[in-house]
């Protein structure tokens, strides 16, 4: 259990987190300075140092709990029963909210620079991105939402080129000037195909 002590550094932290993620969002990483954060969050810009070490070391720690919280909060919602379709528009839904939070542009930018954030994103994509995708195919097909005649190895390709075209599907949803009726569309063309629900 934590001490009063603790919290109170806690929630410092947090505080600086929030800041420097509300900041990237109109910001890029190189143009944000610890002088801005600290003037934005209210705190010295020692106790950031004290905190994190470098900017280098705070963007990384603020990218990887933001990455964290987006998959715990889908493991969540994965064992509370919904049906595939219900997972798979959780899933757009995650991914267009950490689209405000963390353009993709940004996240390149990010890991280009940062070869510890690069291996950790890898390193989490292996062992919690592939194994939940696996579990929701196999779910699937145990519900009999997907065919049985398709490989889970198909099925994973073919979400995988989705998530490859996941930024231009972004882009293109934005400037239809309706973007959530743009990813229903995309999420019935993903299960029904272009003909529509047989």
């Amino acid at each position: 259990m934590m001490n009063g002590f603790e919290k109170r550094a806690n929630l410092i932290k947090e505080k600086i987190m929030k800041t420097t993620l509300d900041m990237l969002q109109t910001s890029e990483p190189k143009r944000i300075r610890i002088a801005d954060i600290s003037k934005t969050a209210k705190v010295s810009q020692v106790t950031i140092y004290n905190y994190f070490g470098s900017k280098e070391a705070l963007l990384r720690e603020v990218f990887i709990n933001f990455a964290d919280k987006a998959i715990l909060d889908f493991e969540e919602y994965m064992n509370e029963g919904h049906s595939l379709k219900e997972k798979i528009e959780h899933i757009i839904f995650l991914e267009k909210e950490s689209y405000r939070g963390f353009p993709p542009g940004l996240i390149k930018e990010l890991l280009i620079e940062d070869h510890e954030l690069a291996s950790y994103i890898e390193k989490q994509y292996k062992e919690k991105t592939i194994p939940l995708t696996v579990r929701l195919i196999e779910e699937g097909k145990h519900s009999g939402e997907i065919s049985n005649d398709i490989s889970i190895e198909s099925v994973l390709g073919f979400i995988q080129l989705y998530m490859n075209q996941y930024e231009n599907l972004l882009e293109m949803a934005q400037q239809s000037g309706n973007m959530d009726e743009f990813l229903d569309e995309m999420v019935h063309m993903f299960f029904y195909g272009i003909c529509g629900k047989s």
